[in-house]
């Protein structure tokens, strides 16, 4: 039997505008896909990304031919295969997952061999914005045990100090998003030895951060943008020492895991990331999350409305979504 795919765009409002150094969001576009065979269904979520060339338009238009040769016959999994890496392929290898377990009977915990994820301690992200708006922004979060940090080339050791007086029994992960020199990265090094930084998230431009090699540094790098499947891992390792591994820049959950597995069998740490989405973005992701160093995985905090059963967050502590949301066989919440 041929698998039916629908596709839909949706835009989900925020709470607060969402700034890093690239610009601002006030509004989650996300692309919903429903894989269908005969009356079961399986769900997945995408955002599409500017930075890595990515559109809702263009993804729409990638998951429609895979739709074309889903209803054509093709296996999912071939039609996996012939997709890049990115987010279209992220929607529907999650979908694939979700359907699975519900025709199969065997949940995605059944399929994995491992517990399902509980609740896990996850990173509360403070915007990018005027030192004083994000000290308040952190007091407001000052009970979550880890604060992701936005920063930018324009007074970052200010910005810094203020969250970390705001907060101060919160770990932190400095996350410039590409909007560092090697000169400001070396510049920081002071003021991040002095306070609770867990990691430096991305501070230089990917295919610019040839300086990272050899540097020694009062906190390990990650790599966001520079990572995005297991063949980037092994590429970035003498650079980095944590990698953030994120569905929409993997393909999905399956490259995800892989990704995972060779970070760990290269020595490299695992930050398990997101983009602003809904729980049923966060659901699949929280399967990395359980294997993963640290978690930052707040997309759906930052939405006025959630989906129905979804994730909540509480005190800086993700929990998971209701039974059978997504990768069980039960009825959905």
């Amino acid at each position: 039997m041929s698998l039916l795919l629908h596709i839909q765009a949706e835009r989900l409002a925020l709470n607060a505008p969402f700034r890093i150094s690239r610009g601002v969001k006030t509004h989650a576009e996300v692309v919903v896909v429903e894989l269908a065979d005969g009356g079961r269904l399986g769900r997945g979520e995408c955002v599409p990304y500017a930075r890595y060339g990515e559109t809702v338009a263009s993804v729409r238009a990638d998951l429609g031919e895979a739709a074309r040769r889903l209803a054509a016959g093709e296996a999912v999994q071939a039609v996996l295969t012939r997709m890049p890496a990115g987010a279209a392929r992220n929607a529907l290898d999650c979908a694939a997952w979700d359907l699975e377990a519900r025709r199969s009977g065997l949940s995605v915990a059944d399929r994995l061999g491992r517990p399902a994820p509980g609740p896990m301690p996850t990173a509360v992200t403070v915007s990018l914005d005027k030192p004083e708006v994000m000290a308040a922004a952190a007091a407001a979060v000052a009970n979550a045990p880890l604060l992701k940090v936005k920063l930018g080339a324009d007074d970052p050791a200010v910005r810094l100090l203020a969250v970390a007086e705001a907060a101060p029994d919160a770990q932190l992960i400095v996350d410039p998003n590409e909007g560092w020199t090697l000169a400001i990265l070396r510049a920081m090094a002071d003021p991040i030895s002095r306070l609770p930084v867990l990691m430096v998230e991305q501070p230089l431009p990917a295919g610019e951060d040839e300086g990272l090699e050899g540097l020694a540094y009062p906190a390990p790098v990650c790599a966001d943008e520079s990572v995005h499947t297991v063949a980037d891992v092994e590429r970035v390792a003498d650079r980095y020492q944590v990698v953030n591994v994120k569905l929409d820049k993997a393909g999905g959950l399956t490259e995800a895991l892989a990704m995972v597995a060779r970070a760990r069998t290269l020595g490299l740490g695992v930050l398990a990331g997101c983009m602003v989405s809904s729980s049923l973005s966060i659901a699949p992701a929280m399967w990395v999350g359980a294997l993963a160093d640290a978690i930052d995985l707040d997309g759906p905090w930052w939405l006025v409305e959630d989906r129905a059963g979804g994730c909540r967050i509480e005190a800086g502590v993700l929990y998971p979504p209701q039974a059978g949301f997504w990768g069980e066989s039960g009825p959905r919440p």
